[in-house]
């Protein structure tokens, strides 16, 4: 443990003017403050805080910053209180100290809901100040460092696993290459033993057959480039396990097919040197094509430039070599803190994190803590590609983006609102993914809005955030509607008309908030018909009155409600507009529009039955078709064109056997109503290709 002299050299040695006595004040406090307090690993809890400091120091932060890593922990656990915290320390370190403060475990919460509240408030905090992640990366590595000491594996593990998800994400976002690699590999390390043990030791393996390969090889890259005239520091390693599984698990390979698991580091005096090594290099080893990035001309969202390149060396193994100068090296090794710099309290514009404020967006559109989790991890962890707006401006996106995530890379008005994309001048579908250099220009129009069938391609946290929170939106909106429908269908049931105080007695008798979200629990038969008839006009539900067949009910109109979110079309029957359909209202569920006939109404025993009309002017449907085609030529060109004629339009089509001299196809069709289906029918059965057709 670092002892407090010690401490304050450190932090000297790169900052003549820290406040010692803050720093002095800071330790002591803390080390009385923990008092008797031990780690698991017998070890005096005050040493944690002194080793966060350290690391911390490691990174030439300021003042600040080492003494909120010092206190840290005293405010969740000992009997300090943020009032001394602010009143010794100041209001800065107070505030900074809150923003790290672990929350309270509250055990009645699941695992998902605590780790995305912890989320939560962490993300707001460090998005007022950055340090704040930067205390909490250092306080995360030394838990790491010395997890063995738990005893129990599966807390072990429950914490490796939230450092491999949430915090080396953190570390890689904002620069911290060598933290986040030190957290994956001890997070591998507890996840997944055996494959951690089996590379490691076959790096040992490789490393003893091969002796000093990698200093050797180094040395050549060093001497090769200064008998050019380039002075430069080599330095080489083999890769990190967890790296190497990465690879392996990508590319589906085995350690022994796995070329590259060497590295090398060329750092020169310049930017212009940078890509004078990469030639000198490129001219001595052959590159392998689709290897070669250049982060310096289009840096990382979180700052990283350098070159990076992979060749094949003398020894026939593939080696990556990435170059950069000193500055790009500091960025690289330090992150954020490579450049930190407070003034008056304030930020500088080098420290504004982007990226910061797309998650900010993303905790108030998150609809559960599951989706807040899974939004930010998106975010956070995934490679990168490079896109260009019409101007010329730089957008980084995930690989697999769509222009989807493009648009609401830009603005989340512009994603809402998008109608169409083109990529390099061409029109493409809204699912195309986008390449590197890409050039996209998004069509928009105020008439849009976003539509569901957009998350099954979207990849980033912001574009499903954007998307759900409007699918959320409509689906209240259109359940209230479909409450209201019911509520009307109910009332009239009722032996006689409705007094004007009706409804707010009975959204106080049902103790609901108000009559918005009475309609919700009606859709969702939360309420049944016999408690709301009673709620409404007291003693009226006798008889059959409740329970009336659905002959003697008035039909619910679904004009104007989207299937999927006001309810959904069951797929055992793909009913259409035109026919007779009945839904099943089964509790806390959505409502399932069945045709009249469908065999699977048995199983609705359980359910309350509505009768069901699709309204005027309906907007059309799917239909699902079995067509049994002859097997000769252009018999499944003949069924499309008549498909095309009808005016009907072919969203699926699967062939679902084969047998002998025919084939059976399931189609599914867009078509106006059950006249226009029967209408399509009849012209294939007319048909030379067609043995057979039939709705399912």
């Amino acid at each position: 443990m670092l002892r407090q002299y010690e401490l304050v050299e450190k932090i000297r040695a790169y900052d003549p003017d820290a406040d010692e006595a803050l720093i002095n004040r800071a330790y002591v406090f803390s080390l009385k403050a923990h008092g008797a307090q031990v780690r698991a690993s017998g070890d005096p809890y005050f040493s944690h805080p002194i080793e966060v400091a350290g690391i911390l120091t490691d990174l030439k932060l300021d003042d600040e910053t080492i003494v909120t890593a010092i206190l840290h922990d005293t405010i969740e656990d000992t009997v300090a209180t943020p009032e001394q915290i602010e009143k010794l320390f100041g209001a800065n370190v107070a505030r900074l100290v809150d923003g790290v403060t672990k929350l309270s475990k509250i055990e009645a919460q699941s695992e998902n809901e605590r780790a995305a509240e912890n989320l939560r408030k962490f993300l707001l905090a460090l998005s007022d100040d950055i340090r704040v992640l930067l205390v909490k990366l250092a306080d995360r590595l030394h838990n790491m460092r010395t997890l063995h000491h738990i005893k129990s594996e599966e807390k072990r593990r429950r914490i490796a696993k939230e450092t491999m998800d949430i915090y080396a994400p953190l570390a890689e976002r904002i620069g911290m290459y060598e933290i986040m690699n030190e957290m994956q590999g001890l997070a591998f390390k507890q996840l997944e033993p055996d494959a951690y043990a089996s590379i490691t030791r076959r790096l040992q393996q490789l490393h003893e057959a091969g002796g000093d390969l990698v200093n050797r090889i180094g040395l050549g890259l060093q001497l090769h480039l200064a008998d050019h005239g380039l002075e430069a520091e080599v330095t080489g390693r083999e890769k990190h396990p967890y790296s190497i599984w990465k690879k392996m698990a990508e590319r589906h390979i085995s350690f022994e097919q796995l070329s590259d698991v060497m590295a090398f580091r060329v750092i020169v005096g310049s930017p212009d040197e940078c890509y004078q090594a990469l030639g000198l290099i490129h001219q001595r080893w052959p590159m392998v094509p689709g290897r070669y990035k250049d982060y310096i001309s289009t840096p990382k969202r979180n700052g990283y430039r350098s070159l990076h390149t992979t060749v094949i060396h003398d020894s026939k193994s593939r080696i990556e070599i990435q170059i950069r100068d000193k500055d790009m090296h500091a960025q690289a090794e330090r992150g954020l803190a490579a450049h930190w710099a407070y003034k008056e309290g304030r930020p500088s514009d080098e420290t504004k994190v982007p990226w910061i404020s797309d998650l900010v967006e993303i905790l108030d559109h998150a609809g559960s803590p599951e989706e807040l989790l899974e939004h930010t991890r998106m975010a956070m962890y995934q490679d990168r590609i490079f896109a260009f707006t019409p101007r010329g401006e730089l957008i980084q996106l995930p690989k697999g983006a769509t222009p989807v995530d493009f648009a609401y890379a830009v603005h989340t008005d512009l994603g809402d609102q998008t109608v169409g994309a083109k990529v390099n001048g061409r029109v493409v579908p809204l699912r195309t993914l986008l390449d590197n250099g890409d050039q996209v220009e998004i069509l928009a129009s105020e008439a849009q809005h976003p539509q569901p069938s957009w998350l099954r391609f979207v990849v980033t946290g912001k574009a499903r955030a954007g998307i759900r929170r409007f699918v959320r939106h409509k689906e209240r909106d259109e359940t209230i509607e479909l409450g209201r429908k019911i509520y009307d269908e109910i009332v009239a049931r009722l032996p006689a008309p409705l007094g004007a105080d009706a409804l707010k007695r009975a959204v106080k008798t049902l103790k609901v908030e108000d009559s918005d979200a009475l309609m919700i629990k009606i859709a969702r038969r939360s309420i049944s018909d016999f408690e709301l008839m009673e709620a409404l006009m007291p003693g009226s539900a006798g008889g059959d009155v409740a329970t009336r067949p659905l002959g003697q009910r008035t039909a619910i109109s679904i004009k104007g409600l989207t299937p999927g979110v006001a309810y959904d079309l069951a797929s055992c029957c793909h009913p259409i507009p035109g026919d007779r359909i009945v839904g099943l209202r089964r509790e806390d569920e959505g409502i399932e529009v069945h045709v009249i006939g469908c065999d699977k109404l048995a199983s609705g025993v359980d359910a309350d039955w509505l009768d069901l009309a699709w309204g005027d002017k309906s907007d059309g449907g799917t239909a699902r078709l079995v067509v049994i085609l002859r097997d000769i030529a252009g018999a499944l060109g003949e069924m499309a064109s008549i498909m095309g004629a009808k005016g009907a339009n072919i969203v699926n089509l699967v062939l679902a056997h084969r047998d002998g001299s025919f084939h059976t196809f399931h189609v599914d069709v867009e078509v106006h109503d059950l006249a226009h289906l029967h209408s399509l029918i009849a012209a294939l059965r007319a048909a030379d290709g067609v043995s057979q057709v039939e709705r399912i």
